[in-house]
């Protein structure tokens, strides 16, 4: 019974959807970014290891905390966003990012979240690169191969396994977004997650029945 009430709730479709999104958005991106920065850092450097120290702090920083700085850019009255782009006349008036249209809610929550996911792609994909012999750059070079043949016959096939295991942690997290949802939009359900809408659904509706039936769902899904 749990599970068919589960499945005729509008609002628990909906989160599924919305968490689709999420997935799509946050893998996409963070598995992107995470290949550019990680072939930026391979490469030793005057202040690499700088770089790699504040790399990790968005990973470090809880996701509250990240929703809370984050609100002071998405704000639509006193938003870092609305202000840099009005000063440099794109808008003439302020907008709202949160709340209205759905898909650039969520775009714009889960950039804040690929902002906490990324620097644990990054490590893994790096550590995955450090394991590629410099003899295989160096007879592709000599083998005359361009920078961008070099990337895409050598060190994307050997970064596989990083990638993989990359894809794998954002995809986990992404399934399971709750903190950046719910500080950007609170109880809004343009943009709930599926892991939101168990929160709502035990506590604030008191349903444990389909908030149990609900997250067994998402932990065999992940």
């Amino acid at each position: 019974d749990n599970f068919r009430e589960l499945f005729s709730d509008t609002a628990v479709r909906s989160s599924m959807l919305n968490t689709g999104l999420y997935v799509l958005f946050g893998v996409t991106l963070s598995t992107v970014l995470g290949i550019i920065m990680a072939v930026t850092l391979q490469r030793a450097f005057r202040g690499r290891s700088i770089v790699i120290a504040v790399l990790i702090l968005p990973w470090a920083l809880p996701g509250v905390v990240e929703g809370i700085v984050w609100t002071g850019i998405w704000d639509s009255n006193t938003g870092l966003l609305n202000s840099v782009l009005t000063s440099l006349h794109a808008i003439d008036h302020y907008q709202v990012y949160l709340g209205q249209n759905r898909l650039l809610t969520i775009f714009a929550i889960e950039l804040v979240h690929v902002w906490q996911i990324t620097p644990l792609s990054t490590l893994l994909i790096l550590a995955a690169l450090q394991n590629v012999p410099d003899e295989l750059y160096e007879s592709g070079r000599l083998d005359g191969c361009s920078p961008w043949a070099t990337f895409r016959r050598i060190t994307l096939p050997l970064a596989r396994p990083g990638i993989a295991i990359a894809m794998v942690q954002a995809l986990i997290a992404t399934l399971n977004v709750f903190d950046q949802p719910y500080v950007l939009n609170g109880a809004a359900p343009t943009a709930a997650s599926i892991t939101e809408q168990t929160y709502f659904v035990s506590f604030q509706n008191l349903n444990f029945g389909e908030g149990y039936a609900l997250s067994l769902l998402i932990t065999v899904v992940t």
